[in-house]
């Protein structure tokens, strides 16, 4: 399986996500979050070509260092 597009896809994302935290005005900040979500769009349905399963993993930061220590 070739997933070089499903991690450019990632490594846009993370980036989109640093250029909106440095945001200076509201208006960026709105266009940032579009263009996030339209990233994270077109990665859920990269992963639903390659056959990718994204099961959403919802824990605290307490729970996850529990399970990373266990």
């Amino acid at each position: 399986m070739d997933a070089t597009h499903l991690n450019a896809l990632h490594l846009r994302l993370s980036h989109e996500r640093g250029y909106l935290a440095a945001a200076k005005s509201a208006k960026e900040r709105e266009m940032r979050r579009v263009w996030i979500a339209q990233i994270e769009k077109e990665i859920a349905g990269e992963q639903r070509f390659l056959g990718i399963e994204s099961t959403p993993v919802e824990m605290t930061d307490d729970e996850l260092i529990k399970e990373l220590t266990a």
